[in-house]
């Protein structure tokens, strides 16, 4: 039996209006994007190809997909890949995975003064670490790490993570 699993696109699909009624107004252009993307996908919305058998006569519809790097079908085989490929190059210690977030309002100074602004980040990020490893009550420990910016477009300076 072939039972379908629930996805996103299924909620976003039958709850969408009213989340869009009473959030639609807080979403940037992005997320509507997504938003709109994701429900469309692989759905008679965004067209259809034929996708004939290799060994018959037989032919299947399917539907295209939306290929928005947000959507958890389009792209969760290149995730999974990606994680499994990152997780070859973990240390066999333990692990966490901390993030700092530059403030929105500072996003348009980023990007008139890169250097100066990044630089002041990464200090205060070593420093905090640095910081919290060492106190007794915390950690109490020395601490080794790795930091990396990260946006979530390919400008410096848009949602700048550290």
């Amino acid at each position: 039996m072939n039972e379908h699993r629930l996805e996103v696109a299924d909620v976003f699909r039958q709850h969408g209006e009213e989340f869009l009624e009473r959030w639609g107004d807080v979403l940037s252009p992005q997320q509507r994007k997504a938003f709109r993307d994701i429900r469309a996908c692989r759905t008679a919305a965004l067209g259809e190809f034929v996708q004939p058998c290799d060994h018959c006569s037989h032919q299947v519809i399917q539907f295209k997909s939306c290929r928005n790097r947000h959507c958890p079908k389009c792209h969760r085989r290149e995730r999974d890949q990606w994680l499994a490929e990152r997780a070859k190059e973990l240390l066999p210690v333990l692990y966490s995975h901390v993030l700092f977030t530059l403030p929105h309002e500072l996003a348009p100074v980023a990007l008139q003064n890169p250097r100066v602004v990044y630089g002041i980040l990464f200090r205060a990020v070593s420093e905090a670490l640095l910081e919290m490893a060492t106190d007794p009550k915390r950690l109490g420990a020395r601490l080794g790490f790795l930091a990396v910016l990260h946006t979530w477009s390919q400008r410096m300076g848009q949602n700048p993570h550290s």
